[in-house]
């Protein structure tokens, strides 16, 4: 005689809309955020980061009297921000127009069905691409924004034809060019 266990219940997978106003969904409903938790950032932190922003070459004892505080604090500070990763790095803002790429295009990038489990990978092919300086990963009708650098308007139709449209996995591009461009002081 064998003995038979009753069927379990299946479970219901909770949904977004399952959350009733003023109550926070729960993790494991998979609407938790992804990546690292955001740092806590005192005004301090917020004034330090500012002044890197504007200016990352900035000397320890000017970064202090911008933020407010004594040279050894920033210094502290600042190597804290880095250890907890909030400061990635420090980076020249090169100007592609002194280097011979004048024109810059933002370009749409749409990938095939197929090939959307691999965007990961694709996003670092397409940053080690020359002439790329900046790749994101979008939701909605693209896959990716490439934002490009080139000398002119041939080499431009040459890295699309040749690094993009040529490629099975693309479906998709479309190229803008950008006319002005100023970069953002978020801090």
């Amino acid at each position: 005689m064998s003995t038979r266990r009753p069927a379990q219940p299946v479970a219901r997978q909770p949904r977004a809309k399952d959350v009733r106003p003023g109550e926070r969904p729960d993790p494991s409903w998979g609407l938790e955020r992804r990546g690292p938790a955001p740092a806590h950032l005192d005004d301090v932190d917020q004034r330090l980061l500012a002044a890197l922003a504007d200016d990352a070459r900035i000397p320890n004892n000017a970064l202090a009297a911008r933020a407010g505080v004594a040279p050894s604090t920033a210094l502290t500070r600042v190597r804290q921000l880095r250890e907890r990763g909030v400061i990635r790095g420090f980076h020249a803002d090169v100007d592609p127009a002194r280097t011979g790429h004048p024109l810059q295009a933002m370009i749409a990038v749409q990938m095939r069905g197929a090939a959307r489990t691999r965007l990961s990978g694709y996003l670092q092919r397409l940053a080690e691409l020359p002439g790329v300086l900046n790749v994101f990963l979008l939701g909605g009708a693209h896959d990716f924004f490439v934002h490009v650098a080139a000398a002119d308007s041939d080499a431009l139709n040459e890295f699309v034809i040749e690094h993009l449209s040529t490629d099975p996995d693309v479906a998709l591009t479309e190229t803008n060019l950008i006319f002005q461009h100023a970069r953002a002081s978020w801090y």
